[in-house]
């Protein structure tokens, strides 16, 4: 073989292999809002609904390559999200804010402490560490009960920080008047719970490919974007695709939204996996 045939078959494998390994999968743990759907006691369309898209638990999202695997809020179903995904391993929880439809689950990140043997790292703004800190002050004791979660509180600034083999930037945004964070891993952008983004917080979105952006209902809400106002951002940021969670039950069933959308644009649903 010659030499420069040689080369180029090298740099061919090189650059495979590090697609193979930069591949990461975004599942859908959970798409609905803090009630989830069904709503307990209702019986509107949705909440009847036989379709499986239409049974959403509390908003998470897992990222994940084959070597790295990250949470995005570890809410009230936690668990049961945890155990249908199957993971077997938990490299950090990053935390878009403290509401408890967020946060309320981690005490089951102990399980990852024992198999791992350390605490997980958890990630977030001041407010939301602090917040964590003290609804799991059992947590932080000085003689503290054996067994409880282990956490590992890092809070984060405007510059990205890695995980394995995963970069993670954050992006400010607002939850009504509260300030939350949004993430982005490399081409993908993960933002939930929002109501604001500032134009500073746009230009760090330049250039995602996939966009995942919450849409609570058509009627107009005080502290999430609606469904008009997400289209609004998707067209200023211009993604290829872009996916709708933290969906309300006022939402319409996942084929209404569906047959409502523009092209590009899908409703997210539980158990959703997308290669990025």
């Amino acid at each position: 073989m010659h030499k420069e045939s040689f080369l180029l078959l090298y740099q061919c494998l090189a650059l495979m292999s590090f697609l193979y390994i930069c591949i990461m999968k975004l599942t859908f743990l959970g798409t609905g809002t803090s009630q989830g759907i069904p709503v307990l006691t209702c019986k509107c369309e949705v909440c009847l609904s036989d379709d499986f898209r239409d049974k959403r638990l509390r908003t998470s999202a897992l990222i994940s390559t084959e070597s790295t695997t990250i949470v995005i809020d570890a809410g009230p179903d936690f668990r049961a999200q945890m155990l249908k995904a199957d993971v077997q391993k938990l490299d950090a929880v990053f935390l878009t804010h403290a509401h408890h439809d967020h946060v309320s689950g981690m005490d089951d990140v102990r399980a990852y402490n024992y198999k791992q043997k350390m605490p997980v790292s958890v990630y977030g703004n001041h407010e939301c560490l602090s917040h964590v800190s003290r609804y799991y002050d059992y947590a932080f004791e000085e003689d503290k009960y054996p067994g409880v979660p282990e956490f590992d509180l890092k809070e984060l600034d405007k510059q990205p920080v890695t995980i394995g083999d995963i970069q993670i930037l954050p992006i400010p945004v607002l939850h009504g008047k509260l300030p939350i964070l949004g993430y982005r891993f490399g081409p993908l952008a993960y933002i939930t719970d929002a109501s604001y983004i500032s134009s500073s917080s746009l230009q760090l979105l330049e250039g995602v490919e996939v966009l995942v952006i919450n849409a609570l209902r058509h009627k107009e809400h005080h502290s999430h974007f609606n469904f008009q106002q997400a289209l609004d951002i998707i067209q200023i940021i211009h993604p290829k695709n872009s996916f709708l969670t933290h969906l309300s039950h006022m939402a319409e069933t996942h084929i209404e939204i569906v047959d409502s959308m523009p092209r590009g644009v899908t409703p997210a649903y539980d158990g959703l996996s997308i290669e990025v």
